[in-house]
């Protein structure tokens, strides 16, 4: 039997922590993640992520998708051109980029992640 799980914004403990693999390059960014979802078998984890302007450089180990509800972020990867986001804006960010978040106007996403 299938399970659906209405994803409500920010309703569990928020982790207040930098992410793994993101580091800090300009400004003073900081950021706010909500799991609100981990699969059984935890191939995958969703839920909302909030961050103030600044710029981080990020590493991704696994596929993101992306709905941006809230603020803008110039996304580069290292190497490669720049990717302009906004509010309504879906995007997949692959597993292996690396490079920049320069986050230009407070973000609220909700987000997807592929773990295996």
């Amino acid at each position: 039997m299938s399970t659906i799980k209405k994803l409500p914004p920010r309703s569990v403990t928020p982790l207040t922590d930098d992410l793994p693999g993101w580091t800090k390059v300009e400004g003073n960014p900081s950021m706010t993640t909500w799991i609100e979802y981990s699969a059984k078998d935890e191939s995958m984890i969703a839920g909302w992520w909030t961050a103030t302007p600044g710029t981080y450089h990020a590493k991704y180990a696994s596929w993101e998708v992306v709905h941006l509800i809230e603020g803008s972020a110039i996304i580069t990867p290292d190497g490669g051109e720049p990717v302009e986001v906004g509010p309504g804006d879906a995007f997949v960010i692959e597993a292996d980029f690396v490079g920049t978040w320069q986050i230009t106007a407070p973000i609220l996403k909700h987000f997807t992640i592929r773990l295996k």
